[in-house]
């Protein structure tokens, strides 16, 4: 099989599985309402996994230490796949710190989406949408303190623009500690 078909195969799968697994952290610190049935579907995909888990690592008040070790762990085995994949030598320090830098960095990317997605989908939406009342409850705790500060001017809320500036600077400072084969 093609090196970078699997790479890619291994890359995507591992990525997905962290989006799910950071939405679930995001979805308790956020307070999201764990009934809407997007929030179910993170629920169960993450559950056998992270139930085990909190029996080790209770959370920290609004802070969910099981999901925070499991999208660490998550990052960690891609980084080991790839790097046996690619016959290079296994540094677990390096690899440990990477792992937590791309954390970071792909949260910063999953929070530019979804503030993306919610405003793309505020200029259509003509109702009560699940999907986009879930995407409202995770992205308002980070867009309503940028909001008092800058607050809509003339009816156009600026907030997310500043909002997606802000993370396209963090991705871009992040992406430098970032080795390439780690975030393909």
């Amino acid at each position: 099989m093609n090196m970078n078909a699997m790479s890619f195969l291994i890359t995507t799968v591992f990525d997905l599985y962290l989006m799910v697994v950071i939405l679930r952290f995001w979805l308790q610190w956020a307070k999201a309402d764990f009934y809407n049935p997007f929030s179910q579907f993170i629920v169960k995909a993450t559950h056998p996994v992270l139930a085990p888990m909190r029996r080790i690592l209770p959370s920290v008040g609004s802070i969910d230490t099981a999901s925070i070790v499991l999208a660490l762990l998550v990052v960690l085995v891609k980084m080991l796949v790839l790097t046996l994949l690619a016959g290079a030598a296994i540094d677990i320090l390096t690899l440990l710190l990477f792992s937590l830098i791309s954390v970071v960095k792909e949260a910063g990317v999953l929070l530019f989406w979804l503030i993306l997605i919610r405003a793309l989908l505020s200029w259509f939406n003509q109702g009560h949408n699940p999907i986009v009342m879930m995407m409202t409850q995770l992205t308002e705790p980070v867009l309503a303190p940028v909001r008092r500060i800058i607050p809509p001017m003339g009816g156009l809320d600026l907030s997310v623009m500043f909002v997606i500036i802000g993370l396209n600077f963090l991705n871009m400072l992040l992406s430098q500690y970032v080795p390439f084969w780690a975030v393909i």
